[in-house]
Order: structure tokens, then sequence, then C-alpha cells
């Protein structure tokens, strides 16, 4: 063979191993280039799916009951249980955002889940053991499942440590988890970037399903006094899932990480403030475009917005600028310049912000809900013939609304109407999902209203907190609440993944869930502040009750659908403001 054919075929070689390698810059376990075939797609999304399942079925097992564990067994009011489940969902949620900066800044999204999620098991471990030696079974008692005074106060602080680790472990790996899946498919593929769009619907359903399992089996083992056993199921299914997130080692994709985002924030600041006496030309004039070589090529280039344009200060490369910053010996070009990209890339973020603020009070009403609502129905009429349902199983119905119509929108009607109209529908962008999801969560505040005022006229007036009306009367405000849940959740997970800057998915995510955590703060306080202004007076009480045939829960509703209204009003005007990526 001459030297001509050798080169031909080596030519060939290399353009068939670049070929067979995905184009989006994904790595293999060993930071080689990802192979198509032998890496990604649905054979390992499918490994993460699963684990997202199990873990819910784990995390929900404590999250369903909490509220009810904190009433029966550590003998708290029903605003006590009810702020504690706040603010520990609330805690849960703000460690996302501590999750998404770990995994996207240093430790990468798979070695973030495997991390978090074994801090996640040894909570649920000390769970099931405090649970069992000192919350049940005190050492001056006999019995376990006997409830003693005794000795419980001075174990309390076990109790609260091992449900905070859960939030530690659970909150930490919660974007992560996701996104670890997104980058299983390539966006530069056709093929696979239609997979890539809707594996975050999926992961809510795996959240859903696995939520669904614990609020039905576990919730009625638990409410019958099983909690021992609930909590060590909970922690048997997060070591299977566990084990099964590692074994796609071998098989997932890799981003490599970005770096710390609030050192990009600082290289955009400080030649921003340097650059304050240079006056910006005509848009694109005088600016640096192109990015520093050797950059990460995965980042696009993102478009010049009108907004924010006095950051393009940070990127001005006329001949008196750069004389005056590298004349001085500051050879850092990151330190002095930034391209037109790195600077929208820092823009946008603070452009979602206004969106960001409108989520955190509708987050609120949906945690709130929860607890509210299984109080709700802790006082109704549980009976379906011998059998005493759970209140928190009535969740079952909300997961059910918010499982089906995913599924059904993504593998039924959308196909369908392709096949029939013979071209893809219109639909609704993310922004225009979230307002959708803000009207039906209005719809179901009044609904809830008129439910509770219903369940009054059938409480008992022998001073025991409950009515004769069937607790399935909160069915349509649960399936009503699933499917706001659907178009909201989904649509703020795409859209703050979507809108923040390659490389920084798993911030993206952290948002969407720190609207949550704080969401939970100021449910927290809203509720404590409704209670204490309407029950002041003499003997009077609030409206949201220790008994609830007292308070006037159907107030609290209607006040807060009132609320979601004026924050629709504010979040549409910001949405109509709002220029994307």
């Amino acid at each position: 063979m001459d030297g001509n054919e050798q080169d031909f075929t080596s030519q060939v070689v290399e353009e068939e191993g670049i070929n067979s390698c995905t184009k989006d810059g994904s790595v293999d376990f060993y930071g080689k280039p990802a192979l198509k075939n032998s890496s990604g797609r649905w054979r390992s999304a499918t490994l993460l799916l699963v684990n997202q399942g199990l873990v819910a079925v784990a995390f929900a097992g404590v999250e369903a009951n909490l509220v009810i564990f904190c009433k029966l067994v550590l003998k708290q009011t029903n605003v006590e249980a009810a702020n504690t489940f706040s603010i520990w969902m609330g805690t849960t949620y703000f460690f996302s955002l501590i999750g998404a900066f770990l995994s996207d800044s240093y430790l990468g999204r798979y070695l973030t889940c495997i991390i978090f999620q074994l801090v996640f098991i040894i909570g649920l471990v000390a769970l099931s053991l405090s649970t069992h030696l000192f919350l049940l079974k005190p050492h001056r008692c006999e019995q376990i499942g006997e409830l003693c005074e005794s000795d419980t106060q001075n174990q309390f602080p076990l109790f609260y440590l091992s449900i905070y680790l859960i939030a530690l472990g659970s909150g930490v790996s919660d974007p992560a988890l996701p996104t670890l899946g997104a980058d299983q498919f390539d966006e530069e593929e056709p093929k696979e970037q239609r997979s890539k769009a809707s594996i975050y619907g999926y992961f809510y359903v795996a959240l859903n399903l696995g939520s669904l399992v614990a609020e039905t089996i576990l919730a009625y083992i638990e409410t019958t006094g099983h909690w021992v056993l609930g909590f060590w199921i909970c922690t048997c299914c997060a070591g299977v899932s566990f084990l099964v997130l590692l074994s796609g080692t071998l098989r997932y994709r890799h981003y490599k990480t970005f770096g710390n985002p609030f050192s990009k924030f600082s290289q955009l600041i400080v030649p921003f403030l340097k650059k304050m006496k240079f006056q910006i030309q005509s848009i694109g004039e005088d600016l640096y475009h192109d990015g520093i070589q050797g950059d990460d090529t995965r980042v696009r280039r993102i478009h010049h917005a009108n907004g924010l344009r006095f950051f393009d200060r940070a990127g001005i490369v006329s001949d008196e600028a750069t004389e005056m910053l590298l004349g001085k010996g500051q050879k850092s070009y990151k330190w002095n310049f930034n391209s037109l990209t790195q600077s929208e890339a820092v823009t946008y973020i603070l452009r979602v912000l206004p969106i960001w603020i409108c989520t955190i009070f509708s987050s609120s009403v949906f945690i709130q809900l929860l607890s509210l609502f299984v109080e709700q129905g802790s006082t109704m009429d549980r009976t379906f013939f011998k059998f005493q349902i759970p209140p928190s199983s009535m969740t079952a119905f909300d997961i059910i609304s918010t499982s089906t119509f995913i599924i059904l929108l993504d593998v039924l009607i959308i196909p369908l109407y392709i096949k029939v109209m013979k071209r893809p529908p219109k639909l609704p962008s993310e922004l225009q999902s979230i307002g959708i999801g803000l009207c039906i969560t209005i719809i179901t505040l009044i609904v809830a209203g008129f439910v509770e005022q219903r369940r009054l006229s059938f409480a008992s007036n022998d001073g025991k907190e409950m009515s004769s009306l069937s607790i399935f009367w909160l069915i349509p405000q649960y399936m009503l609440l699933g499917i706001a849940e659907a178009f909201v959740y989904v649509a703020q997970m795409n859209f703050f993944t979507s809108q923040t800057p390659d490389g920084l998915e798993s911030l993206g995510m952290g948002l969407s869930m720190f609207s949550s955590a704080l969401g939970c703060y100021v449910g927290n306080f809203f509720l404590t502040v409704v209670n204490k202004i309407t029950s002041s007076g003499q003997g009077q009480h609030g409206w949201v009750s220790p008994n609830l045939n007292d308070g006037h829960l159907d107030r609290f509703f209607f006040l807060t659908a009132f609320l979601i209204a004026i924050d629709l009003i504010v979040y549409i005007v910001c949405a109509k403001r709002y220029k994307g990526i």
C-alpha cells in the first residue's frame, strides 16, 4: 500500500470514528467522546427513570404522612404540623439549588447523584432506627407501637436530624438526576432531539408514579400504626434505586463541568466596571464576539438582545480599551474581556428572574394545599365498604390526573393529531402553559372552598373534629390540582433549563425547585399570619384552627384564590415582556 493509499484509509477511519460519536460534545465514563450506539439514549435514560421512581417511593413514603406523624406521634396541632411539613419541604427544595451548583460546577451530575443518594439512604436508616428505638418504643415502654410521653422529647433531635439528612440527600440530587437523563440524548441528532424535549415530562411521571405507590400502599401501612415497617420499606426502595443507578455507570453520557458560575458572573462584572467610561457604539461594533479559543464547544452563540445592554461594556475591544487594560500588564483575558455570548449568558439569567419570582407564590400554594387537603380529609368519613381510607392516599387522584394528562398528551393526542392533520400541533409555549396552570389553580381553590363549606355543614356538634361528609368529595379538587401541576411544573422545568446557558442546565432545574423552596417558607409565613389575624379576639378561632370544625378553611381557600389571581396578572405582564434565549 503506497503513502497516498495509507493517508486515504486513515482519513476514512478517522471520519467514521467521528461519525460514530455524539455531536454535542458528551463524553463517556472515561472522559472519551461518547459513542452514539453504545451510550446514552433510552436504554440509559430508562435506568434513570426507574431510579427516579424508586427514590420517589422512598421520599414520598416519608413526605405523605409526615403531617399525620407530627400530629399523632409528636402531638403537634394542625398549624404546627403544617408548618413543620412546609419548612422541611422548603429546606429540601433549598438544597436543590446547592445541588445544581455542585453538579454544574464541580462534581458533575452523575457523581452528585451517587454521593447524595447515599446520604439519602443514611437519613432513611436513621429515621427508621429513631422511630423504632425512641419515638414508638422509648426505654421505659414495653410494647412497640405504644405511644409513650416519657423520653420522647429528648430524642426529637435525632428524629429531626434524620429527616433533614433525607432532605439533604433528596434535595441535592433532585436537579442533577433529570438533567443527567436529558444528557443521554444528543440534541444535534433529529431522532434524539424529540426524546430530549419530552424527557422532563417522563421524569415527572416517574416521580408521580413512585409517589402513587407511597401514598397508597405505604400510607396505609403507616396510618395503621406500622410506622417502622413503612420507613424500612422506604429504605429498601432507596437501596434498590441506588443499585439501579450504579448499573448504568459505563453507559451514561456526561458533560464536563462548567466551572463556578459565580466566577463567570464576576468575569462579567469586573470588565464592566473597568470600562465604565467607554461608550458603546452601534450594536456589535467594537464588541468581542467569538469567545476565547479553547472554550467549551457546546456553548451556543446567543443572539444579542436589547435589554440590559449596559453589560455590553464588558466586551468592548476597542484599541483604547485594549491598550489601557493589557498595557498595564494585565494578561488575563477572561478578567478583561467578555465575549458577547458570555455577557448574554449572564444577562439571560437576570431576565428570567421576574418569571421566577412570579412562580414562588404559586409554588407555596401547591405545597400548602397538599398538607391542608390531608388535614381536611382526616376529618371526613373515610369509610369505603369496611375499609378505612388513609387521608394521604387521596393524593393518588392528584398523581393519576397529572401522569395521565402528560402520558396521553405525548403518546396519544399529539401522534393522533399529526396522523389526522398531517402536521404537528401548535402547542402552548412554556410560559403559556404556566399561565394556564395558574388559571386551573384558581378554579381548584374555589372548588376546595365550596367543598369545605359543605364539609362544615355535615360537621358533628359534639366537639369532635369529624364530619359525616364522604372523603370522596375531595376527588375533584385533587384532580384539578394534578392537571394544574402538569401544566406548571413540567413547563417550569423545560423553561428554566432551556433558558439557562449551556453547561448550567442543572442550575435552571435548581431555580425551578428553589422557587418551591421559597414557596414553602412563604406559605408557612402566610398561613401563620392569616391564622394569627383571624384568631385575634377573645375566644375567637383562626381560619385554620386545631379543630377544623371551629375554623373557616373555606375562607382561607378563597383568599388564596384571590391572591393567585393577582399573581397571574403580574405573571402575564412579565411573560409578555420576556425575550427568550
